[in-house]
């Protein structure tokens, strides 16, 4: 057997709160090393939040707030991106790697609601169990399937079974062992298992309140973690300090220090600056080079002390923007199109004038740069007008002659650096092969639904990774994932056996250079095919107000807002 010990303290700190312990008031406390409780972070989304289930958190915008409720049973750590405890405080593997054995913390609590018979209700391996196989199941408010389905045993027949309910049955393959002790056994081996548990998505929450609150359970979220939910409305969510979180700092300083988080909604980039300006949100989280005057005023003003005390944190994100087309459209079930949208692109231009030297352009695979991947063997597309003029002819539209104008769907809002990327694109395959693309602002949502309803040849979209492993960015053009329940993977109904035989190696190797070499070859044929077209990563840029300390950008593009806390800067 081979152990994997996780000691938390040794990480954070430890701090157990007792069943029988009241709740306390956080502007009471007082914190050691310069730190301080209370206060209020806010921040804004371009993005409405429907749902707080965990398996509803499809997309960053509803993960940030998602992972302030909930717990999975390990966590990534922000700045290493290795995997740390979180509920699990321990787990062995088997020698084959197939079973995972994982010891649940004791003495961690949910939020109080009323869904318990009473207050200082513990989280088990039985809420763990339910939470999973929820994770696992085919009902329509689970949406991360893709996470788990293909791997733990048993969990395919179950989703299958589960469409409309759960089975008293469950997943064969995730058993309680006893109150405190979970094992998941899996199908075949897969190196980044460690790393999926992680999720936020997988966030433990108790089968009481998935009984109690049914259909409405998105807007009653039970969890365990440092925030609690106070209230969901159209304009915001207002998360509370949840007093009896377990977790400590280095100092042993009890978490979180922050008494309340705040998110509200913007649909104008400029607004939200403004209101940053004017100190009424604490974070950006996607600054346009050219508003960066209306964050900081003008020269006279700087003089004047009148220009927000602020901070920039930037981290290399593990994020892909791609423009996608529907294969199999009369126009781009021809690979010949699709190549020829591709190399009709400057990227390095876009780059350069569309988004002011912002983000980088994806000019080798569909995979970033990553550590362990050597992405730039992958070869990418090249720019040419010439031969994208010269495929559209060979496909039957000369200069772009009888190629539909198209509703070009993306979901930004105006003036961010989304929309001004897709308007370089748009503006380029006017120019180079005389298509026209009509941008179509949209949410997340608006663009989901015209995807599956086929009324969208032509979107926008991006990945973030689920957890920092190659084969993530790849699992979206695997076969196996086109009658996914969830939707989410391999969205652009790609099939090709020889791709699909190479990924599937790649998931049982355990060999690392093997194993990776396999991925570039994936990455390589996501290329030659034309699946889509990768546009842009980029580096995760926010600013914050000065007085919001700890506060560390990184590659996921998640929000850690766990250690954070206020403190206004010396005048």
């Amino acid at each position: 057997m081979k152990l994997y010990l996780l000691l938390f303290f040794i990480v954070t700190g430890l701090s157990l709160t007792s069943c029988g312990e009241k709740e306390i008031d956080p502007e009471s406390l007082i914190a050691q090393g310069g730190k301080k409780y209370g206060g209020e972070f806010k921040f804004m989304s371009t993005e409405k939040i429907s749902s707080l289930l965990p398996t509803s958190a499809a997309d960053h915008y509803t993960s940030r707030i998602v992972a302030q409720i909930y717990e999975p049973l390990l966590r990534l750590d922000p700045e290493t991106m290795t995997v740390v405890p979180s509920v699990a405080e321990s787990f062995i593997v088997s020698s084959d790697a197939t079973i995972y054995t994982l010891k649940i913390r004791k003495g961690i609590l949910f939020h109080n609601d009323a869904c318990f018979d009473e207050n200082n209700h513990e989280l088990t391996a039985h809420d763990v169990k339910f939470s999973l196989e929820l994770a696992c199941s085919g009902l329509k408010e689970n949406r991360v399937s893709y996470l788990l389905t293909n791997r733990i045993k048993g969990a395919e027949e179950f989703a299958k079974k589960s469409t409309k309910s759960l089975p008293s049955s469950g997943v064969s393959g995730i058993v309680v062992v006893d109150d405190y002790t979970i094992q998941i056994t899996l199908k075949n081996s897969f190196a980044g298992f460690e790393s999926i548990l992680s999720h936020a998505s997988l966030g433990i929450f108790p089968k009481e309140a998935y009984d109690k609150y049914g259909a409405k359970i998105g807007d009653h979220a039970v969890g365990t973690g440092p925030f609690a939910l106070e209230s969901m409305s159209n304009d915001k969510i207002v998360l509370k300090r949840n007093n009896n979180y377990w977790r400590s700092d280095e100092l042993g300083n009890k978490l979180p220090f922050l008494s309340n988080v705040i998110m509200t909604y913007t649909d104008n980039k400029r607004g939200e600056l403004l209101a940053f300006r004017k100190a009424n949100v604490d974070l950006v989280l996607e600054i346009p080079v050219e508003e960066i005057e209306h964050i900081f005023g003008s020269l006279e003003e700087a003089q004047q002390g009148k220009n927000i005390k602020h901070k920039v944190e930037s981290a290399a994100s593990m994020k892909m923007g791609y423009v996608a087309m529907k294969l199999s459209s009369r126009e781009f079930k021809d690979v010949r199109v699709r190549k020829a949208f591709n190399i009709a692109i400057n990227r390095d231009e876009i780059v350069d004038n569309w988004l002011e030297g912002e983000g980088s352009a994806a000019n080798n695979g569909f995979v970033p740069n990553m550590i362990n991947y050597p992405h730039e063997k992958v070869i990418g597309h090249k720019f040419n007008v010439g031969e994208a003029k010269r495929l559209m002819t060979q496909a039957g539209y000369p200069n772009g002659s009888n190629f539909p104008a198209m509703d070009f769907y993306v979901n930004a809002v105006d003036g961010s650096l989304t929309h001004k990327l897709c308007q370089g694109v748009a503006q380029q395959l006017k120019d180079n092969i005389n298509v026209t693309l009509n941008i179509k602002l949209c949410t997340i949502e608006e663009r989901q639904e015209a995807v599956n309803s086929g009324v969208a040849k032509i979107w926008r979209a991006g990945w973030i990774a689920d957890y920092p492993d190659a084969e993530n960015f790849l699992a979206l053009f695997y076969g196996g994932n086109i009658a996914s329940s969830t939707g989410m993977l391999n969205r652009f109904k790609y099939q090709n056996d020889a791709y699909d035989a190479i990924y599937e190696n790649a998931l049982t190797e355990s060999n690392p250079e093997k194993r990776t070499a396999l991925l570039v070859k994936c990455d390589q044929m996501v290329i030659n095919d034309a699946i889509l077209m990768p546009m842009i990563t980029d580096d995760h840029i926010v600013m914050v107000n000065a007085r919001v300390r700890g506060f560390k950008a990184n590659s996921m593009e998640s929000l850690n807002l766990t250690e954070i806390f206020i403190k206004e800067p010396k005048k």
